[in-house]
């Protein structure tokens, strides 16, 4: 079997040659070690892959694949196909670099998410995580929509792992609170949903959910740390942090707005089915 393990630390990341005190908070983390950047941690990931039942007959598309930490997930259940899609050329360096066990055809393609380029109905699983948070309301719903387009007709299948706003009747001002401190420490809008605002927007642009996952969002927690990097991972990246009192600086800030906001803030996975046209 190939191996599927990540590429070294010495290779080029997106966001290389940015002041770290500017670069946006996921590629931070990236430049300091953290391979798993996704608000629910692998536990999550799992599960919302687990839900998708991906297979051996599945044509997969993810969308905004990052440095293809669940691609090779992805790749571990061996569908016929797997393309990442993304727009920054160094992670697309990454993930055409990915190796396939078995006979799957793998495929990176460096486009946005919401025009992929790629050929309507081509895909029997398309899934992106932590990239809808980051978008717009008119550009959620073109993502959303460009996913369902890639899908093809009986059996299509999409998923989601975002942040998530919590209560579901959280104020407008306390909403508009927590995105303006997440945007001013992770250096990228942000622009969660509640629960049922992610699931409207799913029902809006053709897909009725079929199962939904909610996980605290602990990203820079000590347990999740270690849950998602291993022991080993957790103390490389907190030693490089604590090397770079920039990087330092900018990882304590990130952990507390999380612990700030950790009352109104989760992570959720909705897996989803193109709705049936009359």
């Amino acid at each position: 079997m190939a191996s599927t393990n990540p590429l070294p630390d010495s290779a080029p990341l997106p966001g290389d040659g940015l002041d770290a005190s500017r670069m946006p908070g996921h590629w931070l983390l990236a430049r300091l070690g953290k391979r798993v950047l996704r608000p629910g941690g692998l536990e999550l990931t799992r599960w919302m892959l687990d839900t998708l039942a991906v297979g051996p007959e599945d044509r997969v598309v993810e969308l905004a694949a990052g440095l293809g930490t669940t691609g090779r997930m992805t790749l571990e259940r061996r569908p016929a196909a797997y393309t990442a899609v993304d727009r920054d050329p160094a992670a697309v360096a990454h993930l055409g670099a990915l190796l396939a066990p078995g006979a799957t055809e793998v495929t990176a393609v460096r486009a946005d998410a919401a025009d992929t380029g790629l050929p309507s109905g081509s895909a029997t699983v398309v899934y992106g995580e932590a990239m809808l948070t980051m978008q717009p309301d008119p550009a959620k719903r073109r993502i959303v929509r460009e996913a369902r387009r890639l899908l093809a007709g009986t059996g299509g299948r999409y998923a989601l792992h975002e942040l998530c706003l919590l209560p579901e009747d959280l104020e407008t001002e306390h909403a508009a609170a927590v995105t303006r401190d997440l945007g001013e420490a992770i250096h990228v809008g942000a622009r969660p949903l509640t629960p049922s605002d992610w699931t409207a927007l799913l029902a809006a642009e053709g897909f009725t959910v079929t199962a939904r996952r909610r996980a605290p969002m602990a990203l820079l927690e000590p347990r999740r740390l270690v849950a998602d990097e291993g022991l080993a991972g957790a103390v490389r990246i907190t030693g490089r942090a604590l090397r770079d009192p920039v990087a330092r600086r900018r990882v304590r800030e990130m952990r507390r707005v999380f612990r700030r906001h950790q009352a109104h803030l989760g992570a959720i996975s909705l897996v989803a089915a193109p709705t049936p046209t009359s």
